[in-house]
């Protein structure tokens, strides 16, 4: 019987996340792994595994479909769900940042343009510094809108810079860090507390070793 069924983020995370899943005992099989299966239950049957889009692992575990996820901090902050995040399991770290040409805030008359993915976190950033901005929101190449014109800077992850430095550009300022976090639905939370506290002492005992390591 299925105890739990747990969201996992699609991407540069997945891998370090399953990992990290099996190692605190929950294993897929190498079948199920080459698999194109969206929905897959680990060995033991005790936990199925979703693997989707990472902005669609907070509607799956805020609406209920998932009673956890693995996820990037800078994905929750963009969404705003209502979620317990009881965990940060040390993966996928980076920083969320704004990055210019100049390596410096550029001046700009009227309203600075600022190209990003993540409109909500770039919003209260600017917001917080009382500077007026036109945000314009992309789905990917962020680093193109600065380098282009289309934008003065831009608000992005940032794990090496590599991708920054290629194209001309350069952090001006870390907005803050970011890593993968459990979450957990708060009813699942509740009702089913003992099968959640279980995950949550595995993943803790393998995130204090891979942070001693």
């Amino acid at each position: 019987m299925t105890e739990l069924t747990i969201a996992v983020a699609k991407g540069r995370m997945q891998d370090e996340a399953l990992r990290l899943l099996a190692r605190a005992g929950i294993r897929l099989s190498q079948a199920a792994l080459r698999s194109r299966r969206l929905a897959i239950e680990d060995e033991s049957g005790a936990h199925r595994l979703i693997f989707v889009k990472p902005s669609d692992v907070p509607v799956y575990v805020e609406h209920g479909i998932a009673d956890c996820g693995i996820v990037g901090r800078d994905v929750l902050l963009e969404s705003g769900a209502d979620l317990l995040q009881p965990l940060d399991l040390r993966i996928g770290y980076c920083r969320i940042a704004v990055a210019s040409g100049a390596g410096e805030f550029p001046k700009a008359t009227g309203a600075l343009r600022v190209a990003t993915k993540y409109p909500r976190i770039t919003a209260a950033h600017f917001g917080a510094r009382g500077v007026p901005v036109e945000i314009i929101q992309l789905s990917g190449s962020v680093e193109l809108a600065a380098a282009l014109g289309l934008a003065h800077c831009i608000v992005d992850l940032v794990e090496t810079g590599r991708t920054l430095s290629e194209n001309g550009l350069k952090v001006v300022e870390v907005i803050t860090e970011s890593s993968a976090r459990l979450v957990v639905n708060r009813a699942s939370y509740q009702l089913k507390a003992a099968a959640v506290s279980r995950l949550m002492g595995s993943l803790r005992v393998e995130t204090e070793v891979e942070g001693a390591a």
